[in-house]
């Protein structure tokens, strides 16, 4: 039995998590939680041990100088709780962590005993995978969850998903059998421009996350930041004539594939957010190793990063041509589920 002390009780709490790790592209989903944390204050109440869950010639501790005493931060999962205000106040349980290294199922009955304790309503995972999407046009966000009632309810999709997975669709999976209602938000990055940071899909994630859960998320400099990495990403791509082609070709498969999605409730939900934000006063305005991929596969760090070589010295790598502009996990599963290597 998990006992909390010092947690007041919470109104309607809902438990957003991300791991950095394999599911976490360009650190988009990891990103998305410490800004919440950070805007909104939150808390420290608890964190995972250590020794349980990861592989320290993996996932090495750092040592760092407190006023001239070393101290030693070990990787680990901690939690934090943070209080929405506005007409509707609501609590959220914020999870941020590593992916585990191991004892995967003990993790997330951790992580459930926390949510049965604290009267979760809802879970939501964020996750980042590699996809074939264009820089230049929104970033896809997949919405997903094994629960029929529930895709229903929430307008998500219903995971059809089968192939390798991360702890996000573990853990997923792990409420649904808890019967806890959980959900999975996707973020697809470039695959040509995969080193992190990417504002772009830390904004598209919030702002997904913003309509499903009905709070107004302060978002401070996200937005200039994600116009900025735009704006270097395009800069650099111009350098190199096969890098804009290609970029040209897959901003026509997705244009051509979400035409009919160019709907009228896609037009509302926009202009709904922006009233909300209008309406609602100030403050409207990775580690070593691959990421999943939309296909479910792995890809290794080390791509092109724009923010590291804003002058363009260095040019992103030539990528392959698509041999098909058609549907991957991004499209079968990040908006299937997203775990592009995802699963969910």
């Amino acid at each position: 039995m998990i006992e909390l002390e010092g947690v007041p009780e919470l109104i309607d709490p809902v438990m957003v998590a991300a791991f950095e790790g394999w599911n976490d592209a360009g650190d988009a989903a990891s990103t998305a939680v410490a800004h919440l944390d950070r805007e909104w204050k939150g808390e420290v109440f608890a964190a995972l041990d250590a020794e349980d869950y990861y592989d320290f010639q993996v996932n090495r501790p750092t040592v760092w100088l407190d006023g001239g005493v070393r101290k030693i931060t070990w990787p680990t999962t901690r939690l934090s709780v943070v209080r929405v205000g506005g007409d509707k106040p609501r609590d959220l349980v914020l999870v941020r962590g590593i992916e585990p290294s191991m004892r995967w199922r003990s993790f997330c009955n951790e992580l459930l005993g926390f949510a049965h304790e604290l009267g979760v309503e809802l879970v939501v995972v964020l996750g980042a995978l590699l996809g074939d999407t264009p820089h230049t046009r929104p970033v896809p966000v997949s919405g997903v969850t094994s629960d029929p009632d529930l895709a229903q309810r929430m307008d998500l999709e219903e995971t059809k998903y089968e192939g390798p997975t991360g702890i996000v669709g573990i853990l997923q999976e792990a409420c649904t059998h808890a019967g806890v209602p959980a959900v999975s938000l996707w973020a697809a990055v470039p695959h040509y421009v995969s080193q992190p940071p990417n504002p772009k899909a830390t904004l598209a994630l919030l702002n997904r996350l913003e309509d499903l859960i009905d709070v107004r998320i302060p978002l401070g400099e996200l937005p200039e930041d994600a116009r900025a990495w735009q704006v270097g990403v395009d800069q650099l791509a111009a350098e190199d004539s096969e890098v804009a082609e290609y970029v040209q070709t897959l901003e026509e498969a997705r244009d051509t594939a979400e035409l009919p999605e160019a709907s009228g409730e896609a037009i509302a939900r926009e202009f709904e957010r922006y009233l909300r934000r209008r309406d609602g006063g100030p403050g409207a305005a990775g580690p070593a190793g691959g990421h999943a991929t939309a296909d479910g596969g792995d890809t290794g760090s080390g791509a092109w990063n724009p923010k590291e070589n804003p002058g363009g010295r260095t040019r992103p790598p030539k990528p392959p041509r698509p041999e098909a502009a058609g549907e991957s996990e991004s499209e079968s599963e990040s908006e299937s589920d997203g775990e592009g290597s995802s699963e969910e």
